[in-house]
């Protein structure tokens, strides 16, 4: 089920939005949605990030390369 949400901004960045939404032809709504998501992704992937960093730090993972190398 759909919900509307309500939220206050400022005018500055209502016309940034706005300009946006013409230059990718997508409606205000669509954008806003997106950034949500994204928004919440992140955090997601942060908070999962910060539970596991300790076992991967003790099996030696540190850096990207070290879970490139484990992946191949």
């Amino acid at each position: 089920m759909n919900q509307t949400l309500t939220i206050r901004i400022t005018d500055e960045l209502k016309k940034d939005l706005n300009k946006v939404s013409v230059s990718e032809e997508k409606p205000v709504s669509d954008i806003v949605r997106e950034s949500i998501k994204a928004y919440v992704a992140l955090r997601r992937f942060r908070m999962i990030r910060k539970k596991i960093l300790p076992f991967a730090e003790a099996e030696g993972i540190l850096t990207d390369e070290d879970v490139f190398r484990k992946l191949k």
